[in-house]
């Protein structure tokens, strides 16, 4: 064989093995990315109602009869929640009511799947045993903590309004509840607005007492989001998770003391105020009607006149 034949044979071989190498890649790639499209990521929050779904795992049973696999990723507040939604880290999600509206000002690509039962039980204002705030209207020149932007912030502002005030009659302390927590158990605000479990957990904890809760203020719902390319493209999926949303929400209203058990090394809270939290909420779902649109609206309209939002919004946008 002469010289110039074996450089020839070699770069053929050469050539055929690099082919190969491609196709293999290619395969690979393709199966890499079939399995991706059979991956639903999860965004879900400690003291949601997806962390009880998580913990029973019959989602995963339903959704592998459908040839799809879970994620699950844990956040620590909703806002980082749906910021991960924007950025495509995750597919769907559950958060609260004032989140759901700054992602909307934000344009994040996403669609509001189903409403959670409103839980305002568990939400409201607190102050010491021993305070000289007897009422709402008490508060008038007090310094409040709660979580800017947040649920907390929405019922304070229709608490003050009831009770003829205005929001500029408090000074607020823009605080996380555990932050709020701390400061309040050191007497250095009058009050604070926050949610279960943390609400039960001043009560029994930290000598709270609930000056009101949100009953006719605030529904204080979950809202459950996917991505528009997601719900585009896995209609049928995201039906199911909202099913399973359902049996789940069903298991924890009949099985009080099983959910306690789930729940307290989760929370990692004592049983007694996780006890109390579950006794005054319901877990559910409800599809979206013209009143909860209407609680919605009514949210980003309040936000936007005291600037906590950039501009004016209409929440039945980013509702199915």
């Amino acid at each position: 064989m002469s010289k110039r034949i074996k450089l020839l044979y070699g770069a053929l071989c050469l050539f055929g093995l690099v082919a190969l190498i491609g196709c293999q890649n290619q395969e690979a790639s393709s199966a890499e990315q079939e399995g991706q499209e059979n991956l639903v990521r999860i965004g879900y929050q400690k003291n949601g109602p997806l962390v009880i779904l998580k913990s029973l795992g019959s989602l995963e049973e339903r959704l592998e009869e459908e040839g799809y696999e879970v994620e699950w990723k844990e956040f620590q507040e909703g806002p980082a929640l749906v910021e991960a939604l924007n950025a495509g880290s995750i597919d769907v999600g559950r958060t609260g009511n004032t989140p759901v509206i700054f992602a909307q000002v934000s344009d994040a690509p996403f669609v509001i799947l189903a409403a959670g039962k409103s839980k305002f039980y568990g939400s409201g204002i607190l102050v010491p045993e021993d305070s000289d705030i007897k009422s709402v209207e008490d508060l008038n020149g007090k310094e409040i903590g709660f979580a800017k932007g947040s649920s907390s912030h929405f019922l304070l502002i229709k608490a003050l309004q009831e009770a003829g005030l205005k929001y500029e009659d408090i000074s607020p302390a823009f605080l996380s509840p555990g932050d709020a927590r701390v400061a309040f158990e050191q007497g250095n605000i009058d009050a604070m607005v926050v949610w279960d479990p943390y609400t039960a957990s001043t009560e029994i904890n930290s000598d709270g007492k609930l000056l009101t809760d949100g009953e006719g203020l605030s529904t204080d719902r979950d809202f459950f989001m996917a991505t528009e390319d997601f719900i585009d493209e896995n209609k049928e999926i995201t039906d199911i998770i909202i099913e399973e949303v359902t049996n789940s929400s069903d298991w924890a209203n009949n099985n009080h003391d099983e959910l306690v058990d789930m729940l307290v090394p989760i929370l990692n809270l004592d049983e007694a105020s996780v006890q109390m939290a579950v006794e005054r909420r319901i877990y559910g779902v409800d599809e979206i009607t013209d009143e909860i649109i209407k609680e919605q609206q009514e949210i980003a309209d309040t936000f936007y006149e005291l600037n906590i939002i950039p501009k004016e919004i209409d929440v039945r946008d980013v509702m199915e």
